[in-house]
């Protein structure tokens, strides 16, 4: 039996251990979630919405626990760890509140008696999650597929084994029938296995494109509906009229979140010629101001990399980079404490055929690209694999709202703020960013039977 060990990132040193689930068990934990599943069929929308209130309540209640098992497990500040279970709340109340609205069928004029559409629940849906949002990502997926019906099946990231655990917990703790969310403590090699479970509806990843093209295959060898949010190069524009400050802020605020570990943040800043020197000086500046130090520190603004070797593999791509002839003006380096800090890092002038270009470098790491003008900008922020979200910043909103809707290709698109999830709003990539959508109606309907009825 293997052991899945969750070391401290701030510190290096082991944190926990787990032993891994034999096939055995994991088949009567499946078995466990479908028998639970049923009886949740037979709950009303009023139980419903009463136990999706009740774990709002108790992330609120327990917030300071929750996290800090996030900064201990992967290494976010803890201002930041406990900013994403108070989302996650927020989160909860938003489906407990809109679930049976958003559920309603539809009437649709088609020349018969009655014709509509109407949503039934597939069944379990497995999720694969990583761990820089380890209860938010979880919870996304979790609380509307279980308020429309469905059951939730986890494998968790190895090093957020105990956020896992502790969310299987907060389910049963607010009274919903056990099992109907369960965490499954399993290494890759039994993830096959279980897509192929005929109990298992639909499965959901959110992860690196790698991870998504081999399991986008598992699933549709097993002729399983699949969502897939992969990992993201976002294009942040800064065009010659904007706010240069808010610009600044918005775009180092969102790059050196999290340790620079978010899919959506700003990866590729393009400044126009006539705004790009004055631009850089800006953020140098604010760049400065973030000092690794320690996440359990309420003080602290960027703490850990999540693990040694994502450490590793950021440091590779930026000295790749170095080497490949763009310009570091401030870190690049690895901090020399125990621990596992990474400088914050600036490049600027970053050319295309350059790692910092091509790659997505997940981590600390603000790149700033050189645009000739708007048209050269939004070339340039089209140019990229990837298609997850987008900024603009200009004082014209007219024209940014234009380019931000017509010219940029991405999932979401945002003028004059940095890009963020909300439970209000369908989030999801194109390209190889993904597809399919996660949040607000949308997010609710992927593992939905869109089932037409005619009555003639």
């Amino acid at each position: 039996m293997a052991v899945l060990e969750v070391v401290n990132p701030a510190t290096g040193t082991l944190l926990n251990q787990y032993e891994t689930m034999p096939v055995e068990e994991v088949l009567a934990v499946i078995d466990h979630v479908e028998e639970a599943r049923q009886v949740w069929l037979t709950s009303n929308w009023a139980e419903r919405r009463g136990l999706m209130h009740k774990v709002a309540k108790l992330l609120r209640e327990d917030k300071a626990s929750y996290a800090q098992i996030i900064t201990e497990e992967m290494g976010k500040p803890i201002t930041q760890a406990k900013a994403e279970i108070e989302k996650c709340a927020v989160l909860c109340e938003y489906y407990a509140d809109h679930t049976e609205e958003q559920l309603q069928p539809e009437l649709i004029d088609a020349g018969r008696t009655k014709s509509y559409r109407s949503y039934q629940p597939l069944g379990i849906i497995f999720a694969i999650m990583p761990w820089n949002f380890p209860f938010w990502q979880v919870l996304r997926f979790a609380v509307p597929n279980i308020m429309g019906g469905n059951a939730a099946l986890l494998k968790h990231a190895p090093n957020s084994t105990g956020a896992a655990l502790a969310m299987e917990k907060l389910f049963e703790k607010a009274g919903f029938p056990k099992h109907l969310f369960r965490s499954l403590v399993i290494d890759v090699d039994l993830v096959p296995a279980v897509i192929e479970h005929s109990k298992v509806a639909g499965v959901t990843l959110t992860g690196s494109g790698k991870a998504g093209s081999i399991v986008g295959a598992q699933a549709a060898q097993a002729l399983k509906k699949v969502v897939l949010e992969l990992g993201g190069s976002d294009p942040y524009i800064i065009l010659e009229d904007a706010d240069l400050d808010l610009a600044a802020e918005q775009c180092v605020t969102s790059r050196l979140n999290n340790a620079g570990q978010v899919c959506i943040s700003a990866k590729r800043i393009i400044a126009v010629d006539a705004v790009y020197e004055q631009f850089v000086q800006k953020v140098l500046e604010r760049v400065k101001a973030y000092q690794c130090a320690d996440p359990m520190e309420v003080s602290t603004k960027i703490g850990p990399m999540a693990r040694l070797d994502l450490l590793e593999q950021l440091d590779d791509q930026v000295q790749r980079s170095i080497a490949a002839g763009v310009e570091c003006v401030l870190g690049g380096e690895r901090l020399n404490q125990a621990g596992y800090y990474y400088a914050p890092t600036v490049f600027v002038d970053v050319k295309k055929g350059t790692p910092a270009y091509d790659e997505e470098l997940f981590g600390p790491v603000v790149s700033i690209l050189h645009a000739k003008d708007e048209t050269d900008a939004i070339n340039i922020a089209n140019d990229t694999p990837f298609g997850l979200g987008a900024a603009v910043f200009t004082r014209d909103i007219k024209r940014g709202e234009e380019i931000a809707r017509d010219k940029i290709n991405a999932g979401t698109c945002v003028v004059n703020t940095l890009v963020a999830s909300d439970p209000r709003l369908p989030f999801g990539g194109i390209k190889q960013s993904g597809f399919g959508r996660e949040l607000a109606a949308e997010g609710l309907h992927e593992f939905m039977n869109i089932k037409t009825v005619v009555i003639a």
